[in-house]
């Protein structure tokens, strides 16, 4: 079996669908003898609507997809070069992009069946600021894989992060430099350095700026790496609960069907008494037309007896009669 092409499919499927899915992928590969496989396999997780509706719109929208990263890859260059101009431009197409992406997800989850709300969308649009942020965060989510929404940065490359005399001092000509704001004993002190000094001054404030910008992002990526690592530890708990409950939910599935089971067999004898009931009854009045029947003839066989005694014992009378007229006529 190969790996690759079995999670394209799997994070391709509806979630409801998953987990079924998942489960005898990796029964095939045990059966197969690849234990390892199978191991891996069983450990994928099932993706949240909003993960999955992302999968959907990496698939269908490869054009769109090359076009978020592109710009991805100028805002962090335009934030690295503290390149205001740029960035107010590519910050502008950022959140039209993304905008339009998360509704374009949206729509293809809905003619797959599946509506998503407001919540899952938001959560679609963070995962695309995300790979705007973050190269790792756009070579994950660019393979159509995730399982869980990407969060979205906290300070975010663009011209709210730009502070605001990098974006003058980059527009503003070299003559000017000294008119930004400084303590008054530096300027003081370099007014006799000439555009040497003041270019050398200008260097130093950049050096300075990408110092602390890159300090800033240091912290906040570590603030990143600890709400991810809490939502991974809560989505790893919440993923043990589900297959408890997926467990749950088989046994309670087995004992369904044994009783459905046990509920047809009762049926059927139900029906085989109800049927032999019917046939009972039916002999029933059979016999009961049969007895009628004979008692009518039984019936019938003494009122012909009465006769046949009646007119025996007329026959009797008259033979004696008859008789006891010879006894007479002979004396």
């Amino acid at each position: 079996m190969d790996l690759d092409a079995g999670l394209d499919e799997l994070y391709g499927l509806p979630p409801s669908e998953f987990t079924a899915a998942r489960d005898e992928r990796a029964k095939a590969a045990r059966a197969a003898g690849d234990r390892a496989l199978a191991a891996r396999i069983r450990e994928l997780r099932r993706p949240t609507l909003s993960a999955w509706a992302g999968n959907l719109l990496v698939r269908a929208q490869p054009a769109e997809v090359e076009r978020l990263l592109r710009l991805g890859e100028a805002l962090r260059r335009a934030h690295q070069e503290l390149d205001g101009g740029d960035l107010r431009e590519l910050s502008a197409q950022q959140h039209r992009l993304t905008f339009a992406l998360s509704h374009q997800a949206a729509r293809l989850a809905a003619e797959a069946g599946q509506r998503i709300g407001d919540g899952a969308r938001q959560e679609v649009q963070d995962t695309l600021h995300a790979v705007l942020a973050d190269p790792e965060a756009a070579a994950l989510w660019s393979e159509g894989r995730l399982a869980r929404p990407l969060g979205a940065p906290v300070g975010f490359p663009g011209t709210a992060a730009l502070p605001a005399s990098a974006s003058s001092a980059r527009s503003a000509p070299a003559g000017s430099v000294a008119a930004r704001p400084e303590p008054a004993g530096r300027s003081a002190g370099r007014r006799g350095s000439g555009p040497a000094g003041e270019v050398a001054d200008l260097d130093a404030a950049r050096t300075r700026r990408r110092e602390e910008e890159a300090r800033r992002a240091e912290r906040e990526r570590r603030k990143r790496e600890e709400r991810w690592e809490r939502a991974r530890h809560k989505a790893e708990e919440a993923e043990r609960e589900l297959r408890k409950r997926e467990g749950e939910l088989v046994s309670k599935e087995q004992e369904l069907s044994t009783a459905e089971g046990e509920e047809e067999q009762a049926g059927q004898r139900a029906d085989d008494l109800a049927r032999r009931l019917h046939e009972a009854e039916q002999d029933r009045q059979r016999t009961r037309a049969a007895a009628r029947h004979l008692r009518d003839l039984a019936r019938d066989a003494r009122q012909a007896v009465r006769e046949a005694r009646r007119h025996a014992e007329s026959a009797a009378e008259e033979a004696e009669r008859k008789a006891s007229e010879l006894r007479d006529g002979s004396s």
